[in-house]
């Protein structure tokens, strides 16, 4: 059976059409390759360098103008062979205390101007007197505002807020350090990981460190707990960025739904005596659950006694001490203010007194609070904790009711 040329041509055409129509479809949706990457890793010869001169290819052959600011190849034949096929910029040479150095040329680097710069070891500190910056994250930093696409790799152990951690575990100093804000700079942040004991295994091989220094880093920085530790910091660093964007995305998409992607949990305080407590209290829960903890304060007209900026501050710092996000919120329905925060902040558990209001309080103002808050909850999926509140004996000249302390005392429930 002979087939039709014309019919054919027109599948053909329809097939590049469609084609054509599903490529402007998913260029609305699939946003372009970042404009700068990190490629972090937990330790040395995870495979950092070698992501980054992967993707330097890829983008190449797909016609991407890429060349290779710095790359450190320390020994590694692999490593080395990797570069093959990309442009180098040849590197700056000279002299600092009778010692030849290289460093990258940024100003070559600018004068070529390529769409992407590969440049490694975001954290190195430049040879003094090898160019106008200290550092080379400040090199990279100069490449973005000229409008160079960077791809780049870092170790966790140089980001600042970890390097004293790491330093105090390790007993190796940390001199070499990129800040955080940097980081956070970046539109993409990937992580290139690897096993302690696979990470070992290469040192052994000759992968990683020339043979002469491997007993010495097996025996200090690679040793396999330093390694556990590192890994999980870095898995940790990249978590909590990633939850961020997932945050961020939500709230620009304005997600009515809850992803429990991890446990966020919030109490809700006022200045009645012994919220200290319920808020120690919710620490803990959320120390069990490994969750976030917000703590937040609603001001409104229903408040039973006047809001004291004194009993704030302890409980703000109480928060601060325990690790917990503060929020002070305005509005005149707690339980509204309360959920309203939950569906912003993808809160998966809330965390309240038991009421102390009166039973004629209660229906004069349209219900307590807590039965106001577990019906709002129940719509929206949310776990709720009514912290029971017990009478404390050296209050009785006051009648006191306060929340419970460490044994017993929480009515957890689910709010439906």
């Amino acid at each position: 059976m002979h087939e039709n040329p014309t019919l054919q041509s027109r599948e053909t055409d329809e097939g590049v059409s469609r084609a054509a129509s599903f490529e402007n479809d998913a260029t609305d949706v699939v946003e372009t390759a970042g404009h700068f990457r990190i490629y972090l890793g937990a330790a040395p010869g995870v495979g950092k360098t070698f992501a980054m001169l992967d993707e330097g290819h890829r983008r190449s052959d797909r016609g991407t103008d890429v060349v290779i600011g710095l790359c450190e190849c320390h020994g590694r034949p692999l490593t080395q062979g990797r570069m093959d096929g990309l442009e180098g910029v040849p590197r700056k040479v000279g002299s600092y205390r009778d010692t030849d150095f290289e460093e990258m040329d940024v100003d070559a680097v600018l004068a070529r101007h390529p769409k992407v710069a590969l440049i490694d070891e975001l954290a190195h500190t430049n040879v003094p007197g090898s160019g106008r910056n200290e550092k080379r994250w400040q090199d990279v930093i100069e490449l973005l505002d000229a409008g160079i696409d960077v791809i780049t790799t870092v170790n966790i152990q140089h980001l600042e807020s970890i390097a004293d951690a790491v330093e105090r575990m390790t007993g190796t100093p940390v001199r070499e350090r990129v800040p955080d804000w940097l980081m956070r700079k970046a539109d993409q942040i990937e992580l290139v990981d690897s096993s302690p004991e696979q990470l070992r295994r290469r040192m052994l091989h000759g992968n990683i460190y020339a043979p002469e220094k491997v007993p010495q880093a097996l025996n200090n920085f690679f040793r396999q707990d330093n390694l556990i530790a590192l890994r999980e910091l870095a898995l940790r660093f990249l978590a909590d960025e990633t939850e961020e964007e997932l945050l961020e995305h939500l709230q620009r998409h304005q997600s009515t739904a809850l992803w429990e992607t991890a446990e966020r949990l919030v109490v809700a305080v006022t200045t009645a005596p012994g919220t200290d407590a319920l808020v120690r209290r919710a620490a803990r829960i959320a120390a069990r659950i490994k969750a976030d903890l917000h703590v937040v304060h609603v001001k409104s007209g229903e408040a039973g006694r006047p809001t004291s900026d004194g009993d704030l501050a302890e409980l703000h710092q109480l928060a601060s001490d325990l690790g917990a996000q503060w929020h002070e919120l305005a509005g005149e329905n707690p339980p509204e203010v309360l959920m309203d925060f939950a569906r912003r902040n993808q809160i998966t558990q809330i965390v309240v007194g038991s009421s102390q209001r009166s039973r004629w309080r209660e229906l004069m103002g349209g219900g307590s609070i807590v039965r106001r808050l577990l019906r709002l909850a129940d719509a929206e999926d949310i776990d709720v904790h009514v912290i029971a509140r017990r009478y404390v004996p050296g209050d009785k000249t006051n009648g006191t009711w306060q929340p419970e302390g460490d044994d017993g005392g929480d009515v957890s429930r689910r709010s439906k």
